[in-house]
C-alpha cells in the first residue's frame, strides 16, 4: 500500500530514506543470523563491521547533516523508520539508542570543547556511548521517579567526585563515552542533578554484571554498575550544576520518539513476513489469509501501523516547532509501544509455531517491544503523568470560568 508523505518532508529526506531502506534490506538484513548476534546484542566486532558498510555507502548517522545540524524530527522519523526494517539497521546506520539520544543531547547542550572531544567521534561512529541514569531498585534508587537518585557528586578542587550505583545501563560494556547523572550535595546547586561526560573505560566505574534481559538488539546489553570515587574534571560537566533533570528531558522527549520510529520500521518488516507466510501457507483447503481469523489480524495490523505512523509524525511536528514536547512524546510512546506490541503478537499468532522461532525477526520484534513498554518510562507512568496534566488543565479552566 503506497504511503502519502506528510507535508514538511524535503525531497532530499525522501530520497535519503529510500537509500537507507535499500541498504538495510539488501546489505544489512543478511547479517541477522550472524553468530555474533548475542543475547546481549550484536558484538562490537559485528557492529563495527556494519557501521563501516554504512560509512562506505554514505549512510552513517544519515539524520545528521554534513554541517553537524540535525534533520527535522519529521524527516528523522522517516529515515529512522526505514533503518528499523532490520534490528541491525539502526546499529549499522549509527542511529540506535543510546547513541542517537546522546548525540542529540550533546548537540543541544554541549559547549564547543565538549562537542569537539565527545560528540565529533560519536557522530563519526568511532565508538559507542552509554547514559548512566537509572539505579538499582534494591537501593531505593531512581527509576521512573528520578527524584529518588542516590548517586552523588561533590566538588573537590577543580574536580567533582561521583559515587553510587547504576542499573540497566545500556551499552556500558564496550562504550567509549559515558554521560553520568548524579545528585549534587553542594549547597549552591540545591541538591539538583548534574551531568558529566567521562571517557570509558575507567577503573572507578566497575561493571558488576550484565543482566539477562528479554531484548537483544543493543550492543553491550544492559549492565549494573558501581561508581567508586570517580574524579571528573569540572570542565566535563554538561551545562550547569543542578540542571541535570532539565537536560534529561531535552534528551528523553525526542529519544522516546526515535525509539518509536525504529520499532515501527521493524513492525513494518514483521507484517511483511507475516503476510508472506499467510499467503503461502495453506490449511483446511485454502490460504491462511482467506481464513477470517487470520486475515482480520493482518488487516488490523495495517490499520494500527498507519495509526502509529500518524502519531509519530504528529509528535515530530510538535517537536519541530521548538516545543519540548514532553506531553506529546509521552502520548506517542504510550500509544506506539502498546500498539506495536499488539501488532507483534498478531504477527506471531499468524505464523503459528514458526512465529515463536528465531527463523525470522518476528519473535525478536515481540521481545523488543515488550521491553520497550517499560524502557523510557513504563506505560503506567506516562498515563499517570498525563492524568495529572488533565487535572491541572481542568483546574485552570475552572479558575478562568
Amino acid at each position: 500500500m503506497p504511503d502519502v508523505s506528510p507535508a514538511g518532508l524535503s525531497s532530499d529526506a525522501i530520497d535519503l530514506a529510500a537509500r537507507v531502506e535499500i541498504f538495510v534490506r539488501e546489505t544489512i538484513a543478511p547479517f541477522e543470523h550472524d553468530p555474533r548476534c548475542t543475547s546481549h546484542g550484536p558484538s562490537d566486532e559485528l557492529a563495527s563491521e556494519l557501521r563501516e558498510l554504512a560509512r562506505n555507502s554514505g549512510l552513517l548517522t544519515p539524520h545528521i547533516r554534513s554541517d553537524g545540524s540535525h534533520s527535522s524530527h519529521l524527516e528523522t522519523a522517516l529515515i529512522l523508520r526505514k533503518s528499523g526494517l532490520s534490528p541491525l539497521g539502526p546499529i549499522a546506520c549509527h542511529v540506535m539508542a543510546p547513541d542517537e539520544g546522546n548525540m542529540y543531547l550533546l548537540g543541544k547542550v554541549g559547549n564547543a570543547a565538549i562537542k569537539e572531544r565527545f560528540l565529533t567521534p560519536l557522530i563519526a561512529g568511532k565508538g559507542r556511548s552509554a547514559f548512566f541514569m537509572t539505579e538499582p531498585a534494591d537501593d531505593g534508587g531512581a527509576g521512573s521517579d528520578p527524584s529518588l537518585m542516590q548517586t552523588t557528586c561533590k566538588r573537590d578542587g577543580n574536580h567533582w567526585v561521583i559515587n553510587g550505583r547504576k542499573a540497566f545501563i545500556t551499552g556500558a560494556e564496550g562504550a567509549q563515552v559515558g554521560i553520568i547523572m548524579a545528585k549534587s550535595v553542594e549547597p549552591d546547586s540545591e541538591g539538583g542533578a548534574c551531568m558529566f561526560l567521562v571517557d570509558l573505560p575507567d577503573p572507578a566505574i566497575v561493571l558488576e554484571r550484565l543482566l539477562e534481559t528479554i531484548d537483544s538488539s543493543m550492543p553491550g546489553g544492559h549492565a549494573v554498575i558501581t561508581i567508586d570515587n570517580l574524579r571528573v574534571p569540572a570542565d566535563q560537566m554538561l551545562g550547569d550544576a543542578g540542571e541535570g533533570f532539565k537536560y534529561a528531558q531535552i534528551r528523553l522527549a525526542p529519544a522516546r520518539l526515535t525509539h518509536c520510529m525504529r520499532w515501527l520500521g521493524l513492525a513494518d518488516r514483521a507484517q511483511e513476513i507475516a503476510i508472506d507466510y499467510a499467503c503461502k501457507r495453506t490449511a483446511f483447503g485454502k490460504q491462511l489469509i482467506d481464513h477470517e481469523g487470520v486475515g482480520f489480524m493482518l488487516a488490523q495490523n495495517r490499520i494500527d501501523l498507519k495509526a502509529c505512523g500518524l502519531m509519530i509524525d504528529w509528535c515530530a511536528t510538535i517537536l519541530d516547532t521548538g516545543e519540548l514536547g514532553t506531553v506529546e512524546s509521552s502520548m506517542a510512546k504510550t500509544f506506539v509501544s502498546e500498539t506495536l506490541f499488539q501488532i507483534a503478537d498478531r504477527c506471531v499468532q499468524t505464523m503459528g509455531g514458526t512465529g515463536v522461532t528465531g527463523d525470522t525477526i518476528v519473535e525478536q520484534l515481540f521481545r523488543e517491544i515488550r521491553a520497550f513498554r517499560i524502557y523510557d518510562g513504563p506505560t503506567e507512568v506516562h498515563k499517570w503523568s498525563l492524568a495529572k496534566k488533565i487535572k491541572r488543565d481542568w483546574r485552570d479552566s475552572q479558575r478562568e470560568a
